[in-house]
C-alpha cells in the first residue's frame, strides 16, 4: 500500500468514528513528533501493539479486502501482567470490504456490529490438517445463543448482535453493500496478530508500504522505526 493511500483511510476513519461519538484513547491522535516525545513512556502500547493498523493483507485490492483497525487495550500471551488480560479492538470497513478467511489457534473472540452498516458473515469448521471444512456445520453462538449455520452459509449482524469465534473455527466478515460502512468491535483473549492468524487465503497480516509521503499516524507495528 502507498502511504498515502493508508493516511486518507486513517483520516476517512477518524472522521467516521467521530460522526459515530465512538472515542479513542488520547494516543490515537499523536502524530510522529508526540510518539517521540512519549517514546519510553509508551513502552506497554508499543509491546502490546496498541493503537492503529491499516492492512489490505497483500492483496493489493485494499476496496474490497483490508480494513482499519484500531487495538484500544491488549496484553502479550507469554507475559501475564504486561497490558490486560484481554484485548479490544475497533475494525473500520468500507461498504464492500471484508477480511479474508482465516481462523485463530489461541484467541477466542466476539466480533459485534457496533454501528453504521450491516456486518455479514460465513464461518466453517477446520479440519485436523488446518484446511477449511467446507461440508460440515458450524455451531457457533449468536448473542450467546446457539445456532446452527451450514458452512459457507452467508448470515447477517445486525447493529448491537454479536458472533462469538472460537479456536480453530474459521471465519469471513466484512460490510455488506448497500449499507454503508461499517464499525465492527472485537472483545477478545489476548490478541497475538504476529503468530495467530490462519489464512486459507494467499495473504499476509501486515501491508507491505510504499513511503510516497509522511505518515501521518505511525501503525502500531512500526513504532520501533519511526517514533524512536
Amino acid at each position: 500500500m502507498n502511504r498515502s493511500e493508508i493516511n486518507a483511510a486513517l483520516i476517512w476513519a477518524e472522521g467516521l468514528l467521530k460522526e459515530a461519538k465512538l472515542a479513542l484513547p488520547p494516543f490515537a491522535n499523536w502524530d510522529l513528533n508526540t510518539w517521540k516525545q512519549n517514546y519510553e513512556k509508551a513502552s506497554v502500547i508499543r509491546r502490546t501493539m496498541l493503537g492503529w493498523d491499516i492492512t489490505d493483507f497483500g492483496m493489493e485490492d485494499f476496496a474490497k479486502v483490508g480494513a482499519v483497525l484500531f487495538t484500544i487495550r491488549n496484553g502479550i500471551v507469554n507475559e501475564p501482567g504486561v497490558g490486560a488480560p484481554y484485548a479490544e479492538k475497533c475494525i473500520v470497513l468500507r461498504e464492500g470490504q471484508r477480511l479474508p478467511c482465516h481462523y485463530h489457534a489461541v484467541k477466542t473472540e466476539d466480533i459485534i456490529n457496533r454501528g453504521g452498516g450491516m456486518m455479514y458473515m460465513r464461518l466453517f469448521n477446520s479440519n485436523p490438517d488446518g484446511s477449511v471444512d467446507n461440508v460440515n456445520d458450524v455451531e457457533v453462538y449468536i448473542d450467546d445463543m446457539l445456532v446452527r449455520v451450514g458452512a459457507g452459509e452467508e448470515f447477517l449482524v445486525g447493529t448491537g448482535s454479536s458472533v462469538r469465534l472460537t479456536p480453530g473455527m474459521f471465519h469471513i466478515f466484512g460490510a455488506k453493500e448497500g449499507y454503508g460502512p461499517l464499525i465492527v468491535g472485537e472483545v477478545s483473549s489476548v490478541n497475538d496478530d504476529n503468530t495467530d492468524n490462519y489464512f486459507s487465503e494467499n495473504v499476509k497480516r501486515f501491508a507491505d508500504i510504499v513511503e510516497d509521503e509522511p505518515a501521518y499516524r505511525p501503525l502500531c507495528a512500526e513504532y520501533e522505526v519511526l517514533c524512536k
